[in-house]
């Protein structure tokens, strides 16, 4: 079963959360500042982490931005209302979703199931070509790779799985909205700007020049495309 880091200095929290997803036979690692979590995730192999963003010692925001420099899990920030701020940077930073507090468990476990799932299959239900080649940018769905002009480039599962949708549908328009629903498996409510930080997060790690994109092009006020 999944490996699963909760992190918040909130111990009641911590404890709430275990109980929930223990429930759902995930393996649970608990750690209260974000320099047990980078330790923890040193010393395991996690599948996701749920990350509380102000902790002693070192931030939620800090310890995500030094994750990202050596793992692709999911990372979905515990935050509070008046967080909006840090929401957008953990964002920007590679966090992959997040959850305002006070939260119902049972949609924490939900958002997990989503996010797992997408972790270990990246859409792998469906029959759809192995490799997907639009340009330089190659992706193996199989392997689970992106190269572009050869070189791999390393992203989230999230990022991933947006290239993925344009990429298996060059030309095609898609909005912020159904991006959204169809990557996060979730109705879309004011969820343009966590698209938007994706889709520049993708266009630094595949475009040469991220201002002036070859691939991945906006069509103002309606949405996303790939470049056929």
């Amino acid at each position: 079963m999944p490996n699963i880091l909760i992190c918040d200095d909130e111990r009641d929290i911590v404890s709430a959360l275990k109980i929930y997803l223990s429930s759902e036979g995930y393996t649970i690692f608990e750690a209260y500042t974000g320099r047990q979590a980078l330790e923890i995730a040193r010393e395991h192999q996690l599948h996701l982490i749920l990350m509380d963003i102000m902790m002693p010692e070192m931030d939620g925001i800090s310890a995500t931005a030094k994750l990202r420099e050596e793992y692709n899990v999911p990372i979905i920030l515990l935050t509070a209302k008046s967080e909006d701020t840090d929401k957008v940077l953990g964002l920007n930073v590679g966090a992959d979703d997040y959850i305002t507090k006070p939260f119902n468990p049972i949609e924490v476990v939900a958002r997990v199931r989503s996010q797992l799932r997408r972790y270990t299959t990246l859409g792998g239900m469906e029959q759809k070509p192995s490799k997907l080649v639009t340009g330089g940018i190659v992706m193996d769905d199989e392997a689970k790779t992106v190269t572009v002009d050869g070189d791999p480039v390393s992203l989230t599962p999230i990022e991933y799985n947006i290239l993925h949708l344009l990429m298996s549908h060059p030309g095609r328009v898609y909005s912020s909205a159904q991006i959204y629903e169809q990557v996060w498996n979730e109705t879309a409510f004011g969820s343009e700007g966590a698209v938007a930080v994706h889709i520049r997060h993708l266009r630094e790690k595949l475009e040469i020049d991220p201002s002036n994109p070859r691939y991945l092009k906006v069509v103002w006020g309606l949405g996303y495309k790939m470049e056929p």
